[in-house]
């Protein structure tokens, strides 16, 4: 289990780290660029993969430019989510992405779920209604974006679990091999981008930010290393797995939220967050 401790600390440490950052005046733009040089780093030097057995052309390319796409964009929009709805809705609301990826298995690959997981997914459809909702104090600009950008971290990370397993149920290509070239292509698109920002003039490179990127980059390999780390020490338990890096996440996410950044939960998000462990739950065990 302290696989799975290891993860969870990592993932909410990514979210806690873009937080801070922006407190700080940071460009977690910046940050997020810099991330994906360590990250493909580290994919290359510890799991070495192998591309000499794989005819280039017949790789999943159709699979591996949207999550290209997709990885740097819905990190930009998990920080804005972070600063309009705050942590403690940002993490619960890409934790309960699997919903939508439960619902793909079922309409895509075909699986079959018990009466009790599909209750799971409608009760953490639930939580994901009452943790993006309305802040009346705030005005109607910010409103929206409490609600916008929660709501697309729910999507987009519930897209990108989607496309993954398709990625993993490709014939002899090695998960790790994927995950390579998708990190790479992650990086040269948020790479070229801001050098066209660079040249624009748009913005001023920041080695402050580099810095930080760097760490913001060990922190995310580190979530996805020890998770499959545990996946594979626990791979009798998948469902022990699975739940406390969810629960994990959820609880110390909430935790963090109100304690370290002081956020204020209603009523309404504490029933949320409460449905979203009952949801991960019933889906991981019944």
């Amino acid at each position: 289990m302290h696989f799975v401790l290891i993860s969870v600390l990592c993932s909410v440490s990514v979210a806690v780290l873009l937080k801070y950052a922006r407190r700080k005046g940071l460009d977690t733009w910046q940050m997020i660029v810099w991330n994906y040089p360590v990250a493909v780093c580290l994919t290359y030097f510890i799991f070495q993969p192998d591309f000499s057995a794989i005819p280039m052309l017949s790789l999943p390319w159709h699979l591996y430019i949207p999550v290209a796409v997709l990885l740097p964009a819905l990190f930009m929009v998990l920080s804005h989510s972070l600063r309009y709805a705050g942590l403690v809705q940002t993490e619960v609301a890409q934790r309960l992405s699997l919903v939508l990826s439960l619902i793909a298995a079922a309409w895509l690959f075909h699986e079959v779920f018990s009466a009790v997981r599909i209750a799971g997914i409608i009760i953490g459809l639930m939580a994901v209604a009452c943790l993006i909702g309305w802040r009346r104090s705030q005005q109607q600009v910010n409103q929206s974006r409490y609600i916008l950008f929660p709501l697309v971290v729910f999507v987009g990370y519930g897209a990108i679990d989607i496309l993954f397993k398709m990625v993993a149920l490709q014939p002899v290509i090695p998960y790790t091999t994927s995950m390579f070239l998708m990190f790479s292509g992650a990086m040269l698109l948020a790479l070229g981008y801001l050098a066209y920002q660079l040249s624009r003039k748009k913005l001023v490179l920041s080695g402050k930010a580099m810095g930080w990127g760097f760490a913001l980059g060990f922190l995310n390999f580190g979530n996805i290393l020890f998770y499959m780390k545990a996946h594979q020490a626990l791979s009798d338990s998948p469902s022990v797995v699975f739940t406390g890096m969810n629960i994990g996440v959820i609880g110390l996410g909430a935790l963090l939220g109100v304690w370290l950044f002081k956020e204020k939960l209603s009523t309404m998000n504490i029933i949320g967050i409460a449905l979203a462990v009952v949801s991960v739950l019933m889906i991981a065990y019944l």
